[in-house]
């Protein structure tokens, strides 16, 4: 069984035995299975999937090192990692403009081209990735460590009320980038934007962008999930293009 392995496991690293280990299921994303294994004294949430994925897992790990140990910043990261399942490509860059051109929406269209979604989408996209930089007008990002796909189903609070974080596609970017798909999927709260605004405000073309790097993360459904995104992806290109004129 899998639950005798994964215990052992955890005994191994945390220097103390699972005694009488249950298992339950946990709800979550649709990538890995899920589930939480406990006994009386203490609990783990188990992510699982196939072996040949153990890389996708260990840049997840490392990703989870470097945000609790930051270090030199550039835009990008010293390895790959994935979001979701999707490779994503963190070739550090000193051009945040050229990285999200490249690495993150031209990346995406060009798997969704792959997949059979040309036509518009492409013609659309083409045209976007030569004009966006517009909307960096008198912008200038500070390379900031992001957790790359926060959204609300990658938050919690422990029992004690802490912020936990979890499955992260890390690297350094754009802060922007981060608080854009906190709104994607149902947002975080007023009280979280009030803070942050508090704490380092935002600039004002943030409310243009922001659509800008949620495309990224509809892309990439697209090319994870099918087609059912096709028309939300291609609305927010023309919106966007419109905001460029």
């Amino acid at each position: 069984m899998l639950i005798p392995i994964i215990a052992r496991h955890i005994e191994a690293a945390t220097g103390t035995p699972l005694r009488t280990p249950r298992q339950r299921s946990a709800g979550g994303g649709c990538i890995n299975s899920a589930l939480v294994l406990e006994d009386d004294a203490r609990r783990y949430f188990v992510k699982t999937n196939r072996a040949s994925l153990v890389a996708m897992f260990a840049a997840e790990a490392a990703g989870l090192d470097e945000i609790r140990n930051t270090g030199t910043v550039r835009f990008g990261w010293g390895r790959e990692n994935t979001i979701g399942s999707t490779p994503q490509i963190n070739t550090p860059s000193d051009d945040w403009i050229e990285f999200w051109r490249e690495r993150r929406l031209g990346k995406q269209l060009e798997l969704a081209a792959h997949s059979g979604y040309c036509g518009r989408l492409q013609r659309q996209g083409e045209r976007l990735l030569g004009k966006f930089a517009g909307l960096f007008a008198g912008y200038r990002p500070l390379p900031s460590l992001l957790h790359g796909d926060l959204w609300s189903g990658n938050y919690a609070a422990d029992a004690e009320g802490n912020p936990v974080i979890y499955d992260p596609a890390p690297y350094y970017g754009d802060r922007e980038a981060d608080l854009a798909m906190t709104e994607l999927f149902g947002g975080f709260g007023r009280a979280f934007y009030n803070a942050y605004q508090q704490a380092w405000p935002l600039d004002d073309g943030y409310r243009t962008r922001k659509t800008l790097y949620n495309l990224y993360h509809i892309l990439n459904h697209l090319n994870l999930f099918g087609g059912g995104y096709l028309g939300q992806a291609e609305s927010m290109i023309d919106s966007l293009l419109a905001e460029i004129g």
